[in-house]
């Protein structure tokens, strides 16, 4: 089989082009990069772009097998109905020829337009949000410092890494997911990063191209639909198998009933399994047995307390729009409980409380329907109020869901939830994103991303807000967590990436959720980093933030990526590991212990 790993590496970036944004780097830059491949120059096609100039892989020759994951007991639905190359017949053949052919020219039409930034590959993965190749368990990593012994397991954190050169629009979100594993034992740790071998990553390096449509990068106006149809031509040829999920699992990690679930909103998530050498291998797309009939968001919840796993479903296209359900312990599903909604909404996460799910309806929402006016079908809609539903955890129907208005509230992630019985409400925290679209559509408004309190009373279905951080301390927090052991429940700190300059992340913050004090810990220099995932020292410490901050570190100016270890309480460095591979900035992770590592499915 053709080797499908030979992605982009070793990114150089001069400093005043390392941004996302990109608006420092013009077009008559002299100052070039490369990324560079141990694979031979020869292998390689240049493009030139105002940002860099990158290797990519040729075009990969089809593979005769593809190396989709077998069916097993728990993945039944590993296979796919799209046709193997070898198997093509004549019809196949120049159906696929037709199809590519328009696609070229579908794909030099667009080159002729400029691409907004939020959709331009030149911007979305620039410096280190370019991907990487997948890299070996490595042992014995170098550690300055020294580790605390009650780190003992495997720390592990998705993100967006591309396999194949971006045809068209690109969003940072579209990337296929990788998976990258930093394991603890007895002092030492070892580094491995690897794809998640979802469906649709499968049939493409089957191909030795993309071909599955990107939903926020391409997929908006007239170009848009007419990516939709040259897919679907492919499937109804038999060409390509979008029945098995077309999602990237690229954003959240859960570990639940002795499984890592890799999740992106678009799709069921997909078994990863941690081996003993400290590697990853897919096991498969992951339906719980054959009881989970749709998609589940990226951002599940366990509660601490009951072991259970909490999560909703969206639909873009049909009713019921948003679904919740749950599971117990040991896996078993609940009835789908469909909650109504006026209009499909994006809802990327949600919260816990001791009793209830908080269910967030908000301002952003898919219209469809814009792509024929040549626009976004991700818009932000100015005349829905936000609003919070607040419906009993054991619910099997929705008539007992409350809904309190918020206007002007859009949380794309919400840290914790609890309830104060003493006033009859629910107190909800988060970070309130203005524009509340900006993530997805370009605006010239600079984005603000506000920690907020947002108090719901359930006796007089009002809310209130107001910001957690003094005006004058202000700054963009984005990314993080609370002590997950306290998830649901009334917690002080929460542990958040402070996002300047947006969208890099420059440290973490220590927020006193009463108070609103704020510590903070920078990486300093040009190292920049991600979300702080908060590890308890012990489940049984007595103060809150006995514990320690796990996070990827990549310095700019040396081009090198780590791994810090930083006391949560005083918030002092204590270990950093030198890491044998760049880490690109990335979305959300989780620890899982070796306890629990050794009873893996």
């Amino acid at each position: 089989m053709a080797a499908t790993s030979n992605t982009w590496i070793n990114t150089k970036l001069p400093s005043s082009c390392s941004s996302l944004k990109g608006a420092s780097c013009s077009p008559q830059t002299p100052s070039s990069f490369t990324i560079r491949s141990n694979k031979r120059r020869s292998n390689y096609n240049k493009i030139k772009c105002s940002l860099q100039t990158l290797h990519f892989p040729k075009q990969l020759q089809p593979t005769t097998t593809t190396t989709k994951p077998k069916p097993t007991k728990e993945n039944k639905t590993a296979s796919t109905t799209a046709a193997p190359v070898k198997d093509w017949n004549l019809i196949q053949k120049a159906a696929a020829m037709a199809i590519d052919f328009a696609e070229s020219a579908l794909a030099s039409h667009e080159r002729r337009h400029p691409l907004p930034k939020t959709a331009d590959p030149r911007v979305q993965i620039a410096g280190n949000f370019a991907p990487v190749p997948e890299h070996p368990s490595t042992h014995s990593l170098p550690i300055a410092g020294k580790l605390p012994e009650c780190i003992d397991g495997v720390y592990v954190r998705n993100g967006a890494n591309p396999m194949y050169e971006p045809l068209a629009g690109h969003h940072l979100f579209d990337g296929d997911g990788m998976v990258h594993a930093v394991k603890f034992h007895n002092g030492s740790a070892s580094y491995s990063c690897r794809f998640t071998e979802t469906n649709r990553l499968v049939q493409e390096k089957s191909l030795g191209k993309p071909v599955f449509p990107k939903a926020i990068g391409e997929l908006h106006g007239h170009s848009g639909i007419a990516r939709l149809l040259l897919f679907y031509a492919r499937g109804l040829f038999g060409l390509v198998d979008g029945k098995n999920g077309m999602g990237v699992a690229n954003a959240g990690l859960v570990y639940f009933n002795n499984r890592l679930l890799a999740m992106s909103e678009d799709d069921l998530p997909y078994h990863v399994r941690v081996t003993p050498n400290g590697d990853l291998k897919t096991v498969g797309r992951y339906d719980f047995n054959g009881q989970l009939k749709s998609t589940m968001i990226a951002h599940p919840k366990v509660d601490p307390v009951s072991g259970e796993l909490f999560a909703l479903s969206y639909d873009v296209v049909s009713k019921p729009y948003l679904k919740y359900f749950k599971f117990n312990k040991d896996g078993t599903k609940s009835k789908d409980v469909d909650i109504p909604l006026k209009v499909p909404t994006m809802m990327h996460d949600f919260a816990i409380t001791e009793n209830f799910v908080v269910v967030p309806d908000q301002q952003v929402v898919f219209k469809l329907g814009e792509m024929m006016r040549g626009g976004s079908p991700v818009v932000y809609d100015k005349e829905k109020v936000s609003r919070f539903g607040i419906l009993d955890k054991n619910a099997t129907d929705s008539d007992g869901i409350r809904w309190i208005e918020a206007p002007e509230c859009f949380c794309f992630h919400l840290w914790n939830a609890w309830e104060e019985k003493e006033t009859d409400e629910v107190v909800v925290i988060g970070s309130c994103m203005t524009p509340a679209d900006s993530i997805f559509n370009e605006c010239d408004e600079n984005l603000k991303s506000v920690l907020s309190e947002i108090r719901l009373n359930l006796k007089t279905g009002k809310s209130t807000r107001r910001a957690i951080i003094r005006e004058e301390e202000q700054v963009n927090l984005e990314a993080g967590m609370v002590n997950k052991s306290k998830l649901g429940r009334k917690t002080q700190f929460a542990y958040l990436a402070l996002a300047e300059p947006w969208p890099k992340v420059s440290g973490f913050a220590k927020v006193d959720l009463s108070s609103g004090e704020v510590k903070k810990y920078m990486y300093g220099g040009e190292k920049f980093g991600g979300e702080p995932m908060f590890l308890p020292r012990s489940a049984w410490s007595e103060r809150e933030d006995d514990g320690y901050i796990l996070a990827f570190v990549h310095d700019e100016k040396e081009w090198r990526s780590e791994l810090q270890v930083v006391n949560a309480m005083t918030l002092e460095l204590e270990a950093t590991i030198e890491l044998p591979s760049r880490v690109p900035y990335g979305f959300h992770g989780t620890f899982i212990q070796s306890k629990d590592l050794r009873k893996q499915a």
